[in-house]
C-alpha cells in the first residue's frame, strides 16, 4: 500500500508526481542554507527546489522519464537569480531560464488535459527560502535579502522527478544536463 495514497473521499490513487529543476552549487547549497535558517522550525518537508510542476499523475512517469532522459544532450541552461519577492507570508528568490520556461510551455501544452489548475496557470521559476511565517517576518526578510543583491547567474545541473508523499518526497530519477 506504500505505492497508494487515499485522496478526498477515500478514493485510492497514486501519488501525483513533483518534477524540479536542481542548480548548481553552490546555489544550491546557499537556498539550502537560507531555507533552513528562515522556515520556521519543522515546517518544511524537503529542500530548496525549483518546481517546475506540483502535481502530475502517476500515470505520466514513463513519459516524464523519458524527458529526463532526452536533455542529457542539452547543455546546461543558464538560470538568472534576478531579485526577491515576496510571497506574502514568506520570500523566494526570483528566477528566469529561457530553455526551461520555453520547454515547460511546450510540457504544458502536452500534459494539459492531465494537469491541475496550479500547473496549468503557467510557470514563475523561484525558489522559496521562507514561508509560513508571519507577513511583517516576511517584510523584514525580504527587505534584507533584496538589501544589497546584485542579480546573479547559475545553470541547472538536472531536471529532478520526485513521487508526492504527504510530506517529505521520494526521489525517482534524474535527468542530467550535459557539462
Amino acid at each position: 500500500m506504500d505505492d497508494f495514497v487515499v485522496c478526498q473521499g477515500g478514493i485510492v490513487a497514486d501519488p501525483p508526481l513533483v518534477l524540479t529543476l536542481e542548480l548548481a552549487e553552490p546555489d544550491q547549497r546557499r537556498f539550502e542554507r537560507e531555507r533552513a535558517a528562515l522556515f520556521p522550525e519543522g515546517r518544511t518537508q524537503v529542500g530548496a527546489h525549483v518546481t517546475l510542476f506540483h502535481a502530475l499523475p502517476a500515470a505520466l512517469r514513463p513519459e516524464v522519464e523519458d524527458e529526463l532522459a532526452a536533455v542529457h544532450d542539452v547543455r546546461r541552461p543558464e538560470v538568472t537569480v534576478r531579485g526577491v519577492r515576496s510571497l506574502g507570508r514568506g520570500v523566494a528568490y526570483d528566477l528566469a531560464c529561457p530553455w526551461v520556461e520555453q520547454r515547460h510551455q511546450q510540457w504544458r501544452r502536452r500534459w494539459r488535459p492531465h494537469l491541475t489548475r496550479q500547473d496549468d496557470a503557467g510557470l514563475r521559476l523561484h525558489v522559496t527560502v521562507q514561508n509560513k511565517v508571519e507577513p511583517e517576518v516576511a517584510r523584514r526578510t525580504l527587505e534584507e535579502l533584496g538589501r544589497d543583491l546584485t542579480p546573479w547567474t547559475t545553470e541547472a545541473v538536472a531536471l529532478q522527478l520526485w513521487r508526492y508523499d504527504g510530506g517529505p518526497w521520494t526521489h525517482l530519477a534524474d535527468g542530467p544536463f550535459a557539462p
